[in-house]
């Protein structure tokens, strides 16, 4: 029989599938990006924490080197954005899901006034300039495109590399210092699992589902880059693997392993990054923010998500950070009424991240 949840027990079961609630689960960067399967990086200080967020103890020094031991990479698998993925799943991902990205590629190429031609061309340079285990940083990559006589101009650069990375050619290193760097994939993820494309569905279904149900086939869709007729193939692969749920009457999708967890409200009061699973995994987020806080969450609607304070698994303030040299200023502007004893819980969770930036916190409330 289908259980039946309220939206509180539907967001308390969310918040055990993002770990960011009780009984925890994966305990290194490779296990937490692989729980996943794709996690928001375009924004690597968000990357960043949202992987120090769901690994207590852990500070931003640990979870670089776990980077640069290529425990996960990041490239553009999906709908034209930076993740973080395992690096062993990069291959079929990319074949999977970016090749929707590349399909709506040629009319951005004519837009910047690029050729197929320039395109092919820029593969070859960056091949070569990359080979026998370079590495080279944003600027350097620009640099050789253009000594090979291909513009870089506007967004010229960025459309190449990104191409470049889509096309399976390159992915993106951690930086060294403040600058990105680019590797040639074969090189940096040698090893490459190669299911077949059904399996391939049924793997990233199971995976989406497992770090964020209760959800829909629209959202895995929306999440994927997949058309609606390739989500529901995938759930109806890994249905093994899958329960449903219905919440306010809709049927939803919950990892078997998951379902049968007590889902009592989630109390505790976090500080996560703008660009994280916890919103940016889904389409309708009207379980974790209040429809009314969607312009201080995301302002202008321009896709800049601000960095948001959750309790109970509900956004209640978003907050900014200023890194010194001495302390992390950090700005909380809160979206709800706060006591004094919330503010201090407020505090604490910021804490947490001041103390994976290992610097002492200065707190500035807006109200």
């Amino acid at each position: 029989m289908t259980a039946d949840l309220s939206a509180a027990e539907a967001l308390a079961l969310r918040m055990t599938s993002l770990l960011l609630r009780p009984p925890g689960g994966p305990g290194t960067v490779a296990e937490v990006v692989e729980w996943f399967g794709a996690m928001q990086a375009q924004d690597l200080a968000s990357g960043l924490w949202s992987l120090g967020a769901r690994l207590p103890g852990w500070t931003v020094t640990d979870v670089q080197g776990a980077l640069e031991r290529r425990e996960a990479l990041r490239t553009w698998p999906m709908r034209g954005t930076v993740h973080l993925i395992p690096p062993a799943d990069t291959c079929w991902m990319l074949e999977l899901t970016g090749v929707r990205a590349l399909a709506g590629s040629a009319t951005r190429r004519v837009q910047l006034g690029l050729t197929e031609a320039d395109e092919a061309r820029a593969l070859d340079v960056l091949g070569v300039a990359l080979a026998g285990g370079g590495r080279l940083s944003r600027a350097q990559c620009l640099a050789t495109l253009r000594a090979a006589g291909i513009g870089t101009d506007g967004q010229r650069g960025y459309h190449l590399l990104w191409y470049a990375s889509v096309r399976g050619v390159t992915c993106v290193a951690p930086t060294i210092g403040t600058e990105q760097t680019f590797v040639l994939l074969d090189e940096w993820a040698p090893e490459q699992r190669r299911p077949e494309r059904d399996e391939a569905l049924a793997l990233l279904a199971h995976r989406y589902v497992r770090g964020h149900g209760p959800v829909t086939d629209r959202e895995f869709a929306g999440w994927s880059g997949l058309t609606l007729t390739d989500a529901r193939r995938g759930l109806t692969a890994a249905a093994d693997l899958l329960s449903t749920v219905r919440v306010d009457g809709e049927p939803m999708y919950v990892d078997a392993a998951l379902a049968d967890i007590p889902r009592a409200p989630a109390p505790e009061v976090l500080a996560l990054p703008g660009f994280d699973e916890y919103l940016l995994g889904y389409r309708d987020r009207t379980l974790m923010l209040d429809p009314a806080h969607r312009a201080a969450v995301v302002p202008g609607n321009n896709g800049i998500f601000q960095a948001t304070v959750v309790r109970a698994g509900r956004v209640v303030g978003v907050w900014k950070r200023k890194v010194g040299r001495q302390a992390v200023t950090l700005t909380v502007r809160p979206l709800v009424p706060m006591t004094a004893a919330e503010r201090v819980e407020v505090e604490r969770a910021l804490t947490r991240y001041a103390d994976f930036l290992g610097l002492p916190p200065r707190f500035d409330w807006l109200t």
